[in-house]
């Protein structure tokens, strides 16, 4: 029997009101059969649960943490601040549909990287799709699962375009 951790990503959203978006996360997360970690914890309001969390997952083998947040956005900054395991930034929508935390993500000093998604759903969906690509270089379960959902979800996007393509097929002079 192996002692070796399962690797896992950490999701961190600053508010309650963020899991919405990031379920999606979450799910391509899990459809991907990663281990996940999910928590709340505000940059602003709870940093020192901010700190704990970035401890506990690193002890448990985190290879990446994808942390969400809207308006000023401070929470990816802050996980990479304090981790060397790569940090993913998902900016929400809140204010000024959701540049504010797209500023505030993207725009990290020298020295402190995060890897800055799109805004909401996308960027949520995006992230755990990265995280998985950084697992796969060094597990080959997860490159195999990435492969299959890359196949998956590459059929399902041609399957529904045949589909429209043929209801409008009969305006196409051939």
């Amino acid at each position: 029997m192996s002692t070796a951790k399962q690797p896992c990503v950490c999701v961190l959203m600053g508010s309650p009101s963020d899991h919405e978006t990031m379920q999606h996360c979450i799910n391509t997360l899990q459809a991907l059969g990663i281990k996940t970690f999910v928590k709340i914890a505000s940059a602003h309001r709870t940093p020192e649960q901010v700190i704990t969390q970035i401890t506990q997952a690193d002890q448990n083998d985190c290879r990446a943490f994808i942390a969400a947040a809207g308006l000023a956005a401070h929470l990816a900054g802050m996980v990479a601040a304090h981790t060397q395991t790569p940090v993913i930034g998902v900016p929400l929508k809140a204010e000024l549909d959701g540049l504010d935390a797209l500023l505030s993500t993207v725009q990290m000093p020298a020295g402190c990287p995060v890897a800055c998604m799109a805004i909401g759903k996308a960027g949520a969906i995006n992230a755990a799709i990265l995280a998985a690509q950084m697992i796969a270089s060094t597990e080959p379960a997860v490159a195999e699962q990435l492969l299959t959902f890359k196949q998956k979800t590459q059929a399902s996007r041609t399957k529904k375009a045949d589909e429209i393509h043929a209801r409008y097929a009969h305006d196409t002079a051939t």
